[in-house]
C-alpha cells in the first residue's frame, strides 16, 4: 500500500494519535479540547499527501530536505505556519511544537508499516514523507519564533512605556525635595534620586526606541532649524553634571546650523560620550568636535583606550556591551551605540568607529538637510 493511500484511508486513526500526544504537552494542553489539540493536523497531512503525489526533481528534493521549499503562491500561510502561531498563542513552547512533528512522523510510519505487512513499505515514499515533514517543521518553527519575537517586543514596549509615569513622579518628587533647601543630607539624597531617575529614564528611552526598530517603526525624528553647537553644548553640560569627576571638552568649527531633531541629537551624543566615559581611560579627557562643512556637519567623539578588534565589526548591533576593563562602567542594556546609529540613520546620516592602541574615535556624519526625514509614529 502506498503511503498516500494509507494516510487518506486511516486519517482519523492518525489524528487520534496526534491528539493523544498533544494532550500530554502540559501545562499548555491541560484544558484544550479535541478540536484545539488536532489543530491543522489534518490540513498538514493532506498537504503532505498532495506533495507526495507531485513529481519531484533532485533539486527540489534537496531544497525540501533543508526546509526551504516555496509555499504555494495562493496560500498566504501554510497549514504548518498557522498551526505554529496557534500553538504559540496556546502556550506551547518550541520544544513541544517540534515534538509534535517528531511524534507524527513516528506514528504515521509505524502504522503504515503495520498496514503494509506482509509486504514492505516503499522506500521512496518514506524519503518523500520525511522531506515533507521536515519542510512542515521548518515552516512551523520559523513562524513560531517570529510570533514569539513580536510578542516579546510588544510586551517590552508596553512595559517600558507604562513605567515612565511612575518614574516621572519619582523624579518630580526628588526635584521638589532638592528645592526645599532642607538639611544637607536630605539634599544629597535628593540628588542621588535625581541622578538615578535620569539614568532610569535614559534606559527606558533606549528600550522604547529599540522596540520601535524591532517592530519596523524606526526611530522617530522631528527635525527643525537649529544650531548643533547649542544642542551639543546643552548635552555636554548634562553629561558633565552626571560625571563631575570626568573631563569632557567641546570644540566647534564652521557653520553647524541645519535641520535637526535636537532631542534625538542630544540622545545620540549622550550615548556616545557616556560610552567613551565608561570604556575610556578614567584619567583622560573625552573630546567632542563639531566640524561644520559645506553640506554636512561631522560630530566626532574621541577618547583614550582601545576597542577590541573582535568587537569592532559588531559594535553597533543591539544588546552588545564591551568588556569591563576595570573602569567605572555603569550598568546598561547594550543599546546605546545601536540607538546612536539609528538616530544618525533617521537624519539621513551615518556613524562609524575606528580604534587604535591609544584611542577610539566615533564619527557621525549628518547632512544639513534631507528630502525625507524620520518615520512617522
Amino acid at each position: 500500500m502506498r503511503l498516500t493511500e494509507f494516510i487518506e484511508r486511516d486519517m482519523q486513526r492518525i489524528l487520534i494519535n496526534w491528539e493523544a500526544f498533544a494532550a500530554m504537552q502540559s501545562p499548555a494542553a491541560d484544558n484544550m479540547r479535541t478540536l484545539e489539540l488536532r489543530d491543522h493536523a489534518q490540513q498538514i497531512l493532506l498537504a503532505v499527501v498532495t506533495d507526495l503525489r507531485k513529481p519531484q526533481t533532485p533539486e527540489a528534493q534537496r531544497t525540501k530536505s533543508m526546509g526551504l521549499a516555496e509555499a504555494p503562491f495562493y496560500a498566504p500561510e501554510t497549514a504548518a505556519q498557522t498551526h505554529a502561531v496557534l500553538r504559540a498563542k496556546s502556550g506551547f513552547d518550541i520544544t513541544q511544537l517540534a515534538a509534535e512533528y517528531r511524534a507524527l512522523r513516528a506514528s504515521v510510519l509505524r502504522l503504515w508499516t503495520e498496514a503494509c505487512r506482509p509486504g514492505e513499505p516503499v522506500m521512496d515514499d518514506v524519503m518523500r514523507f520525511n522531506e515533507a515533514i521536515d519542510q512542515a517543521l521548518a515552516e512551523s518553527v520559523d513562524f513560531f519564533a517570529g510570533h514569539v519575537e513580536r510578542s516579546r517586543n510588544l510586551l517590552l514596549g508596553m512595559l517600558s512605556h507604562d513605567l515612565r509615569s511612575p518614574l516621572q513622579t519619582i523624579q518630580i518628587t526628588a526635584h521638589y525635595l532638592h528645592a526645599l533647601d532642607a538639611r544637607a543630607d536630605v539634599s544629597r539624597a535628593a540628588c542621588r534620586l535625581i541622578s538615578s531617575g535620569t539614568r532610569m529614564q535614559s534606559l527606558l528611552n533606549d528600550l522604547l526606541d529599540f522596540n520601535r526598530t524591532k517592530l519596523g517603526l524606526g526611530i522617530r525624528v522631528s527635525p527643525e532649524k537649529a544650531d548643533l553647537a547649542t544642542i551639543c553644548t546643552e548635552e555636554i553640560d548634562n553629561v558633565r553634571a552626571a560625571h563631575p569627576d570626568r573631563t569632557v571638552d567641546l570644540e566647534t568649527k564652521g557653520d553647524c546650523s541645519g535641520l535637526w531633531d535636537g532631542g534625538r541629537i542630544q540622545q545620540l551624543l549622550g550615548n556616545l560620550v557616556t560610552n567613551a566615559i565608561n570604556y575610556g581611560s578614567p584619567n583622560e579627557a573625552v573630546h567632542v568636535l563639531l566640524d561644520g562643512r559645506a553640506t554636512e556637519v561631522r560630530l566626532i567623539v574621541t577618547n583614550s583606550g582601545q576597542i577590541e578588534p573582535e568587537v569592532l565589526p559588531n559594535l553597533f548591533e543591539p544588546l552588545r556591551r564591551g568588556a569591563d576593563r576595570g573602569h567605572k562602567n555603569e550598568s546598561g542594556l547594550g543599546l546605546g551605540l545601536y540607538i546612536a546609529s539609528e538616530v544618525a540613520k533617521a537624519h539621513g546620516g551615518s556613524i562609524a568607529a575606528a580604534s587604535s592602541d591609544s584611542r577610539t574615535v566615533f564619527t557621525v556624519t549628518l547632512p544639513r538637510q534631507r528630502v525625507q526625514v524620520g518615520i512617522p509614529a
